[in-house]
Formats: structure tokens, C-alpha cells, sequence
């Protein structure tokens, strides 16, 4: 009997299938291929014309997704990288650089692609990236049945907002949510999954309506405002904390204005550098896991931070802010408000629209005098001496090179204007992030909430990809390059010519502080390798330096190289240099200097 069930089971299966292709040939079950039928799309090719309405330029894609083909066949051309971190990685750096000015998305495979996807993720979240990523997903009848992983319940933790379409006629509806939300609001990640059932269905063509979402803005309430500029004029001693919020509003002219204005020194986070030239007369620097001796000195004498686009976090790598100060603080998310210190006065709103009613307000309240306390001379008087004790090891002919000789002679060799510069965690990212002054907007992209090793190729590959005249350059240690070495191949094969600058010192600088006995006994902090090597055999140019004499002539024939379209490897030979001491260290011993001249 059981048998006989079982053979009526397949003639039944069989006949339907006969049904059904009788009905409906000749379509093409694979959500791989284009729908056949006239008058039908599949799912797939519904998503890919919404990524072409939306103006999406590259689809960041790894290894195998339906969407991949589909959009191709619209001229979206597809980046293939070697892992779905470094995939990410890349997509963070491309928004970075083109701050935010076209849609990234990202794609890729259900289980193991969105499984792998969570590291990247996370570091964009951290460093509030906006990113759409699309992942397939299994049939949905199979929904929560193991193996299969369903990724909303976990990445609601690292996105903005995270949904699934659930029928094939909903796609607009939700990826007009998802493009809404990546537009909108605080920026972040999102991620709309595309079941393979959905992506696979047909969609009527002539039902198919969309229409691309736009971003808005609002300014602040100009009660609030009238209050925040009252409180800057009053202060003593203001301090203007510029966040990674004034480059998404793109409010660096407005930010200079303001400082201009009322003559108040500004001082950047590490996302945000760059937003205030660096050279400018009233500029602190940037301060966050290590802060410049100039934005320690004005922190710890201010009376008033007044922080714009500024979540004013308390974290490893943004600078403390020390106790007895007013906190005023602009920014369009509401929920950063006194997250981590409490705040005097808030302003909620567009960084841009914000600061260009401040500067309407204090010219209504002053007029155009501006105030000339010293506040100029004072910074240069610091940042001089600064200088000063820091050029012994900026310019040391010692060998192995000294780290801060390479970032000293590079910053010296670029054209600032023309360059993006990038860094990777650890070391690299605290000696560049004190040490290159950057001029203009995005010419650096600090990032790290998250610091996972190797994440400074990836977005560094993205910035070529977004600013594709510009010089790119990655500064990053040797351990970071094991994470990540083989995306060499990536950036040669995908034609990205960006420049790596790798420091290389044999060694987890900093590490020895952390596993003393291991480093010690069984010689646990401890690298080897011949990167040049590497990175000539994938393809790449690639020059191994190891006198300091050599800095400079190394990185003008690497940047000829990538004039020729090569990516390039520059392996300095360096000595293991103790990182300037972190941001609460420094702002402590500035902090005792003036209580013991006071």
C-alpha cells in the first residue's frame, strides 16, 4: 500500500508538471535566467530595473546572486572581490568618497555569503555607512528550517532596518522602504532579503511602477538655535567638535563660516577628518584614539564643546571629553542626545541647515565684528612646539625606517588636494591620524569603531572606484595584510589602481603590552613574510624599501604606476615605534601641565 502511495504521488507530480508547462511555456524556472514570456519579468529583473532607476553604478557582489546577471544586463556592472568582507569594505569606502551622493549596494548568497557578510556589516554600522544589502535567502517554505539561516532576527542588530519580500509583487513597495531608509535619517546599513522563490517569480510588466526615493531634510527649531548661538557667544573658551555628520550634510563651508565668525578653534573626529582643512589657522586637528597636542590643549581649557553632526560618543577611539564644560549639540538623530555625556542644549536637525541658521543667528545677535582673543596665535604657538618635538622621528634617517618618516615623507609627496588617504587599525591608523594633515573634504577617510584588520584595502579600493582621478593611497601594517593580501588580485584584476603603503615591522606592534610571556617565551608577536612578493606575483607593482632615503623616490614611482593603471605595493622595512599615547593619556598630561602652571 505504501508503495502504491508513493507511485501516485509521482504520476500526480508528473501530470502537473505536464499541466503546467503547457500552460506557461516557455518559461524558464532558474531565477538566473531572463523570463521568456512576453509581457512578464522575473523578480530578479524587477529588482535590477529599480537599482537602474536609482542611479546604483556598481553592484559590490560576491560569489553568486541572481540579481548579479540581472543587473548586468541593464549596463550595472558587477565587483567581484576575493570575500564578502573585503566586499563590504569596498562599498563602505565608494559611499565614503562619494559621500553618499549614489546608492551602494551590496549582494550576496543566502547562507554562507550573508553568514560571512556580518563582520563588514558591523564595521559599517559602527561607522554609520549607508549601505543596501541584498542577500538571497532560501525558499520561503523553508524558512527557519535548518540549515537554512535567516539573517533579520540577527542583522536587526547591526541595520537601520532590515525586511524580507515576501512576494514578488511587493518588490517595489520594499525596496522603495529600503532606499527610503538608506536615504533618510541617521545613515546605517540596510538589508532587504530576496528569497529565491520571490526572485524566481513573475512579475506583469505592466503593473511594474516605481519611482526612485529622495532623501529630506529639516533645519532646527530656530528657538533652539537662538539658544545654541547665545551659548557659543557667551563662552569664554568654545570648542566646535566637528562629527562625521557635517561631511554627509556637506556642511564644511558652513562649519568654516561659523568658525570664522566667532573665531572659535575646531577640533575633528577621526571619521570626520578632513571636514575643516587642517591647515586652517583655527584648526585643533583630529582627535580620537590619539589626539593632536593642539585639540588636548583647547579641550582641556574649553568652557563650552559645542559638537555639530557629533553623536558625542564615549568610546575607545573618540576623544574624552573632560568633565566641568557645557555640551552643546547639533544633530539629526535624536537619539544621540546626552547618549554619553549629559548635554547643556541640543539642536536637532541637518548639520547644514543648522549651522547656516547659527550663522545667521550670531550675525542678528553681534553682527559681522568677529572677536580677536589670541585664539590663533595660541594654536600656532602649540602647534609649533608640538612640531618641534615630533620632528626628530617625522624626518629620522635611522633603519629600519621609522614609521613616522614614511607618513611624514608621504604627506610631503602627494598632492593633498588631489589624494585620498585611508588607513588601517592599529598602528597605521593612530601615527596617520595626528601626523597627515588633510586639506579637503573626504581627502581622508578615518575609520575604526570596529577596527577589524584589513578593512583599509577594501575601502580603499571603493574610493578609487567612486573618485577614479584621484590618488588613493592605503597605509596598513603587515598583520592587516595577512587578512587581506589576496585582494591584490582583486584591485589588478577588477582594474582598481589604488597604492598600498604596507609597514612592515615583523611584528603585532603594540602587541608585547598585551601577551608579554608569550612574546617572550614562544615568540608570539612575531610576523614574517615578503609582501613584494606577494603582491608582484597577483599582479601588482610592488618595491621593497628599507632605507629611509628611499621613502620618497619609492612613492613618486608608485604613484607613476598607478597613472598607468597598476596597483601598487610600497613594503617600508620599519622598526616597531611605540604609538603616541591614546587620547585620555594625552588630554590627562595636558590637563596636569595647566594645574601646575595655575
Amino acid at each position: 500500500m505504501p508503495r502504491v502511495r508513493e507511485a501516485t504521488r509521482g504520476f500526480v507530480r508528473c501530470t502537473m508538471h505536464r499541466v503546467v508547462l503547457r500552460l506557461r511555456e516557455p518559461v524558464i524556472m532558474s531565477p538566473y535566467s531572463p523570463l521568456r514570456r512576453e509581457g512578464y519579468m522575473r523578480g530578479t529583473d524587477g529588482v535590477a530595473r529599480i537599482l537602474e532607476l536609482e542611479g546604483v553604478e556598481y553592484l559590490f557582489a560576491y560569489p553568486n546572486h541572481p540579481l548579479i546577471d540581472a543587473a548586468a544586463r541593464l549596463g550595472i556592472r558587477p565587483i567581484i572581490a576575493r570575500s564578502e568582507k573585503t566586499l563590504i569594505n569596498m562599498a563602505d569606502g565608494y559611499t565614503r568618497a562619494s559621500n553618499g551622493q549614489r546608492p551602494t549596494v551590496v549582494v550576496v548568497q543566502s547562507g554562507p555569503g550573508i553568514e560571512n557578510a556580518f563582520g563588514g556589516l558591523a564595521q559599517a554600522f559602527a561607522d554609520s555607512i549607508p549601505i543596501l544589502l541584498i542577500p538571497g535567502g532560501p525558499d520561503q517554505h523553508r524558512l527557519g528550517e535548518p540549515p537554512a539561516f535567516d539573517p533579520l532576527p540577527v542583522y536587526r542588530h547591526i541595520t537601520r532596518w532590515a525586511g524580507r519580500v515576501n512576494f514578488a509583487d511587493r518588490i517595489p513597495e520594499l525596496a522603495g522602504r529600503a532606499f527610503a531608509q538608506l536615504r533618510n535619517g541617521k545613515p546605517g546599513p540596510v538589508l532587504l532579503e530576496l528569497p529565491s522563490d520571490v526572485g524566481a517569480a513573475e512579475l506583469d510588466e505592466s503593473a511594474f511602477h516605481y519611482a526612485p526615493r529622495r532623501a529630506y531634510r529639516s533645519a532646527g527649531d530656530p528657538a533652539d538655535v537662538a539658544v545654541a548661538a547665545r551659548l557659543l557667544l557667551g563662552a569664554r573658551r568654545p570648542v566646535l567638535q566637528a562629527g562625521h555628520g557635517v561631511l554627509w550634510a556637506q556642511a564644511w563651508d558652513e562649519l568654516r563660516e561659523l568658525a570664522e565668525l566667532v573665531q572659535a578653534p575646531v577640533m575633528t573626529t577621526m571619521a570626520a577628518k578632513g571636514a575643516f582643512p587642517e591647515d586652517h589657522p583655527l584648526s585643533l586637528g583630529t582627535g580620537g584614539h590619539t589626539i593632536t597636542r593642539a585639540a588636548a590643549h583647547f579641550l582641556v581649557k574649553a568652557d563650552l564643546v559645542f559638537g555639530v553632526g557629533s553623536s558625542f560618543g564615549k568610546d575607545t577611539f573618540s576623544a574624552p571629553i573632560p568633565g566641568g564644560k557645557q555640551l552643546v549639540q547639533i544633530t539629526a538623530e535624536a537619539r544621540d542626545i546626552g547618549k554619553d555625556y549629559p548635554i547643556d542644549h541640543a539642536v536637532i536637525g541637518d548639520a547644514k541647515l543648522v549651522l547656516r541658521q547659527l550663522v545667521e543667528e550670531v550675525e542678528r545677535q553681534i553682527g559681522t565684528a568677529r572677536r580677536d582673543d589670541g585664539v590663533v596665535a595660541e594654536i600656532r604657538d602649540v602647534k609649533e612646539a608640538y612640531l618641534r618635538e615630533w620632528m626628530p622621528r617625522l624626518t629620522s634617517d635611522e633603519a629600519p625606517i621609522n614609521p613616522y618618516r614614511v607618513v611624514w615623507d608621504l604627506m610631503q609627496t602627494v598632492d593633498r588636494a588631489e589624494t585620498i588617504v585611508t588607513h588601517d587599525s592599529g598602528n597605521p591608523r593612530d601615527q596617520m591620524l595626528t601626523f597627515f594633515e588633510t586639506l579637503a573634504p573626504r581627502g581622508y577617510l578615518g575609520w575604526g569603531k570596529s577596527t577589524q584588520l584589513g578593512t583599509g584595502y577594501g575601502i580603499a579600493l571603493g574610493a578609487k572606484l567612486a573618485q577614479p582621478d584621484k590618488l588613493v593611497v592605503n597605509v596598513m601594517g603587515d598583520l592587516a595584510f595577512g587578512t587581506v593580501g589576496m585582494e591584490v588580485e582583486t584591485a589588478v584584476r577588477e582594474r582598481i589602481p589604488i597604492m598600498t603603503v604596507l609597514l612592515n615591522n615583523s611584528c603585532m606592534g603594540g602587541y608585547t603590552n598585551y601577551m608579554p610571556t608569550a612574546s617572550e617565551r614562544y615568540g608570539s608577536n612575531r610576523l614574517s613574510g615578503d609582501y613584494t612578493a606577494v603582491a608582484k606575483s597577483l599582479g601588482a607593482y610592488a618595491e621593497r624599501v628599507e632605507r629611509p632615503g628611499d621613502v620618497v623616490a619609492a612613492i613618486r614611482r608608485g604613484m607613476a604606476a598607478t597613472r598607468d593603471g597598476r596597483p601598487v605595493l610600497l613594503e617600508m622595512i620599519t622598526k616597531e615605534e611605540p604609538v603616541y599615547p591614546e587620547s585620555s593619556r594625552v588630554i590627562q598630561e595636558v590637563a596636569d601641565q595647566v594645574l601646575a602652571l595655575a
